[in-house]
């Protein structure tokens, strides 16, 4: 992926080179659970960098989780916080608040744009912990939903000037997320944590690999660039 990585970089440097510079060149990349979405995307913003030292920024969808205190609101708390992680329990609304005020025109002085993070010690978001600020030209926004072809989110991905798809075999993305969840914590045993992935995890794949059929219907071009891990 390193070598992916530094080309589609270089590509990006060159479309954001050509693109009015009161304006930011968006991209969205998702994929599926255990991907490697996260490590792809710092290689990519590494690799950007290297080009242009402070136009890019990385943001990932994960601060907009809902709180565990909101979760506890829905008709169904124990669900919600069984299926953490699920499109239904984001702030989609703010999600595309935010893409929406990325897209606006870059002026002079202008306030910076805030974002939330996922605060893993706390196990929930941390809000306005980033500062997207008028020389950061190029957004990464990185998670399983950037661009999905439901409401509210489809709003968010019509804004969006590139979206990029890392596909993983189903079977590796159950593995990785079983030492994954073994490795954080998240579940005590390998025995538990294949059934999380199983049971929490692996529905979101089908949500998300099905989305890219719908994407024609929103815009063109709307379908992703798909990749293989």
């Amino acid at each position: 992926m390193d070598a992916i990585a530094a080309s589609l970089a270089l590509e990006l440097v060159q479309k954001l080179r050509q693109t009015p510079p009161n304006q930011r060149l968006l991209v969205g990349l998702a994929g599926s659970p255990a991907a490697g979405k996260s490590s792809f995307a710092h290689r990519l913003l590494t690799n950007i960098r290297e080009h242009e030292p402070t136009v890019a920024l990385l943001v990932g969808l994960d601060g907009w989780h809902l709180t565990r205190a909101a979760l506890d609101l829905m008709p169904d708390p124990a669900l919600a916080h069984e299926r953490r992680g699920a499109h239904w329990t984001f702030d989609a609304d703010g999600y595309v608040a935010f893409i929406t005020a990325l897209r606006a025109p870059l002026q002079p002085d202008m306030n910076p744009i805030m974002a939330p993070t996922f605060s893993h010690s706390i196990k929930d978001p941390a809000f306005d912990a980033i500062r997207v600020e008028e020389h950061h030209r190029l957004v990464i926004v990185e998670g399983l939903y950037p661009f999905l072809s439901i409401e509210p989110w489809v709003e968010a991905a019509k804004l969006l000037d590139e979206r990029w798809f890392i596909r993983v075999d189903e079977e590796e993305a159950a593995n990785r997320l079983t030492k994954r969840h073994v490795e954080t914590g998240i579940c005590p045993d390998a025995e538990e944590a294949r059934k999380r992935a199983e049971g929490n995890d692996l529905p979101n794949v089908f949500l998300v690999e099905n989305m890219l059929a719908d994407h024609h219907s929103i815009g063109d071009p709307l379908l992703a660039r798909e990749l293989d891990s």
